[in-house]
Order: C-alpha cells, then sequence, then structure tokens
C-alpha cells in the first residue's frame, strides 16, 4: 500500500498518575492509498521536544517515506535513519523516528489484514503478567503500603514503585524512611506479589550508597532494583552487579539500537528497559530485544505513555520470550482510555493479546483534538 500522507499531532494532558501533572506526548498517524490510517506515538513528555519532533516528521521524514510502499517498512527505517545522519544519534530525532515508524508498522498490519506480533514473527504467549507501575503520592508509609496492598487486590500480582517523584510520598530522600516502607509495602502485599522500585533521576545514589540501600532492600525480597545509578555511570553499575544478589534494570534513557548494543557488551544490567516510542520505534525495539534475548537478559517494555505506545508494546513484548511482566499506568489516564477505542487493561493480573490487525487501537478523533497543544 502507497503512503500518502503523514500528520503529527503534539498532546498535552492531564496525567492522574503522576500527581496530576501536564505531560506531553507526540501522535503521528500516516495514511495509505486507501484511506486507511496508521497511528503512532513518542514518549516526549515535555512541550518543547514535542513540537521539535513534529516539526521534524512534518517538515523531514514525511518526505522520506511519501509515495512509497509501506510493505517495506524496515527499508523505510533505514531511509529515515540514513536522512538524519547529522542529528538523530539521540534526542529529538529519535522521537520523531520512532512515532513515524511505530505508525508504518500499525498501517502495514492493517494493509495486510494481520496484527503487528504476526509480522514481527508471532507471539510466543497468549498472555502478559501486568504490573502496575506507579508514582506513589501518599504521605505516610502506612498509607503507602495499604495503596499498593489495593493493587494486588486488583489482581496485579507485580507491582513498581518510583522514588523521587511529585507529591507528598517523600521516597528516596530519607534511607531509613525508605527500608522502612519497602518492608511494610512486603508486609502488606505478601510474599507473593513481586515488588520493583525505580531508584530514578531524581534520587541521586553513588555506588556504596546504592550498595547499602539494595542490601537492605533484599531482606525483603524485591525482584529488581531500576536505574540505582545515573544511566552514564557504567563502572558503577558493574561494582554494583557485584555486591548485591537483585537483579539490576537499566535502559530507559538509551536511544538507539547501537546505545544498547554497547549496554549489552559491557554486561550491564539484567533487565534491560527499551521504549518503543523513543528507542527507534518497533523496528529499534524489536532489533534490540534479540540482542538481549541472544546475550542472556530480559528486555522490559518502557511505555509509561499513551494508548498507542501501550498498544504497540504489548505486542512487542509478547514476541519476546525473555519478557517478565508488562507495565500499566494504574489509575485511569485520559490517553489511556479517552483517547482510543480499546484501550489494554488488566484482567485477573493477566493483559490478553490480541490479533486484531495492526497494533489494535484505533484514535478517537475527536479526543485527539481536545488534547492538542495550543
Amino acid at each position: 500500500m502507497r503512503i500518502n500522507r503523514v500528520d503529527a499531532f503534539p498532546l498535552a494532558y492531564t496525567e492522574p498518575n503522576d500527581c496530576d501533572s501536564t505531560r506531553h506526548l507526540l501522535l503521528v498517524r500516516v495514511e495509505g492509498a486507501s484511506g486507511v490510517c496508521g497511528w503512532g506515538e513518542a514518549v516526549t513528555i515535555w512541550p518543547e521536544p514535542t513540537l521539535a519532533a513534529a516539526e521534524i516528521v512534518r517538515g523531514g521524514l514525511a518526505a522520506v517515506v511519501l509515495g512509497r510502499e509501506v510493505e517495506d517498512v524496515e527499508a523505510l527505517w533505514l531511509a529515515q535513519r540514513d536522512h538524519m545522519w547529522w542529528y538523530g544519534d539521540s534526542g529529538i530525532g529519535c522521537f520523531a523516528l520512532s512515532a513515524l515508524d511505530m505508525a508504518l508498522w500499525d498501517l502495514k498490519g492493517k494493509a495486510l489484514g494481520q496484527p503487528l506480533h504476526r509480522l514481527l514473527g508471532g507471539k510466543v504467549t497468549e498472555r502478559v503478567r501486568a504490573c502496575a507501575s506507579s508514582h506513589p503520592n501518599k504521605a505516610t508509609i502506612d498509607a503507602l503500603a495499604a495503596e499498593l496492598a489495593d493493587m494486588a487486590g486488583q489482581g496485579y500480582t507485580a507491582l513498581k514503585v518510583g522514588f523521587g517523584k511529585k507529591g507528598a510520598a517523600r521516597l528516596g530522600q530519607d534511607m531509613r524512611r525508605d527500608l522502612d516502607f519497602v518492608a511494610a509495602v512486603r508486609a502488606a502485599i505478601g510474599p507473593d506479589v513481586d515488588f520493583m522500585v525505580d531508584i530514578g533521576y531524581k534520587v541521586r545514589y553513588e555506588v556504596m550508597q546504592a550498595v547499602r540501600v539494595v542490601r537492605g532492600f533484599e531482606q525483603h525480597d524485591i525482584r529488581w532494583i531500576e536505574d540505582p545509578l545515573p544511566y552514564e555511570d557504567w563502572d558503577g553499575y558493574l561494582r554494583l552487579r557485584d555486591a548485591i544478589q537483585t537483579p539490576i534494570a537499566t535502559g530507559e534513557r538509551l536511544w538507539t539500537v547501537n546505545d544498547y548494543r554497547r549496554l549489552i557488551e559491557r554486561g550491564i544490567g539484567d533487565i534491560v528497559l527499551v521504549d518503543a516510542g523513543r528507542a527507534e520505534g518497533v523496528t529499534g525495539w524489536q532489533r534490540v530485544s534479540r540482542l538481549l534475548h541472544a546475550a542472556g537478559r530480559h528486555v522490559n517494555a518502557h511505555a509509561w505513555s499513551g494508548a498507542v505506545l501501550t498498544a504497540a508494546s504489548l505486542h512487542l513484548t509478547a514476541t519476546a520470550p525473555n519478557h517478565i511482566i508488562f507495565e500499566l499506568k494504574p489509575k485511569q489516564s485520559p490517553v489511556q482510555f479517552d483517547l482510543v477505542d480499546r484501550p489494554v487493561e488488566q484482567h485477573g493480573g493477566w493483559v490478553e493479546v490480541r490479533d486484531t490487525p495492526g497494533i489494535g487501537v484505533e484514535v478517537d478523533e475527536a479526543a485527539l483534538k481536545r488534547h492538542l497543544m495550543r
């Protein structure tokens, strides 16, 4: 199917899972000759990269793919990377490429009447295990633990919390309080629910601090520790790996397949987070996933944004034999539940993998207009 049109839509929305902050994302729509459309998303978060990435799509990458056949999506990915040789190895260019590549895969699936997972080689599971990925915002440890226990009561068998976030939780500010928090959560959720801690950007540990913290958390059986050090401190990650027993997760801030190849070659990370809305799209995600599988590492879809990225990431996760869980926002977000016709949801702790063509969702364009950046 020939590609006839490319549009980019910068969106703003209120995120109830992030203390009602205003966040941003970029949607890209690709229209084929038959009028069928594919959708893609970039997880841009702030207004300035959202607008900049939209302009790169409209003023740069659109011309690369217009008039081409969508069935040649991987050749188009290479052509876009060639076009961006001067500026596309990180940042805004990767956002633009990621959203457009995802939209092309969605359109290809619709053109061929096939779900994305089948285009990528097929799903290895009919369903994936749901993980509630939250930014806690309660003031007391008891309230924080009770909130997570409630999520487990909704069927989630894995929970992840972010430290250093907005609001009243103050996680990541006091090591002793953090240890008390982890102990309280484990007591509240019981022994059978996986519990992961994401240290995050705003909490700045040096290596020996991280060792002490993680060894304390290990007494309460955390499933993994995420980004315990600055992402570029690879020597520190190797020292930490030798000092703890808990698996280390990292990688969400990398941009390209080559970035991940270097991470793998250095032996960094037991679970590697890859974001299809940032790291060169569906094509980039699948290439990284295969590298990780060959290296004996786990892959985790970082997809904490909108419904289009979630839907694509569900297909990607289902094709990866080396995945563990699939993260979802626990509170209903407008860009998850209002923006598309069939939002991805968990039932009984699992998310079913869809067999509808493309990524399996259609964007409600009236909702899209309500969220357009002004």
